[in-house]
């Protein structure tokens, strides 16, 4: 069984070992960014139905604000003709009036709340992918360098025989008289 479990291991770690000369850390790199760009694509799409969905929201509530004052002049008329039961329903439709406000209301504070931490995250995210830009900009620079490097490296260096010729007699010369 052990026999099993060591050759189990040894596979695995061949297989790992080929993955990973496959895998190049630049496509990953460039991948990652292209994912840091998705995401903060969705959150600005997010924040943007959520900036509408917060001025439909303000914009109901200042119907609902215009719909309590009609209310109230509705019932000074009521009241003063003395029409009760004109005056309890619109006393009703005041109150459901009130409670949709403190609903629209209440929305609206989880919206403001939603909306903050979607900015937080926003500049977070920002910022890291701004820092991930200059990291892989940074990475590859040192790419640019070894080929610069390696271009000095295959770069023909070859001496010509009539210089080795003469360095050889320079070299025989002074070794002569020493």
């Amino acid at each position: 069984m052990a026999l099993i479990t060591r050759l189990s291991r040894l596979m695995r770690a061949d297989l790992h070992a080929v993955l990973d000369r496959v895998e190049e850390p630049e496509v990953l790199l460039r991948q990652a960014l292209r994912e840091m760009q998705e995401e903060l694509a969705r959150d600005q799409q997010r924040q943007r139905l959520l900036g509408r969905e917060r001025e439909q929201l303000d914009a109901r509530a200042a119907e609902l604000e215009k719909a309590l004052g009609r209310s109230d002049q509705e019932l000074d008329v009521c009241f003063a003709a003395e029409k009760d039961d004109l005056a309890r329903a619109l006393v009703k439709r005041k109150l459901e009036t009130q409670e949709l406000q403190r609903r629209l209301e209440s929305r609206r504070r989880e919206l403001d709340a939603g909306l903050e931490q979607l900015e937080q995250r926003l500049d977070e995210n920002r910022s890291r992918l701004e820092d991930m830009q200059q990291k892989a900009e940074l990475l590859s620079e040192p790419d640019l360098e070894q080929a610069s490097s390696a271009s000095w490296a295959q770069a023909d260096t070859g001496v010509r025989a009539a210089e080795v010729e003469v360095a050889f007699l320079r070299e025989k010369q002074r070794r002569a008289r020493s």
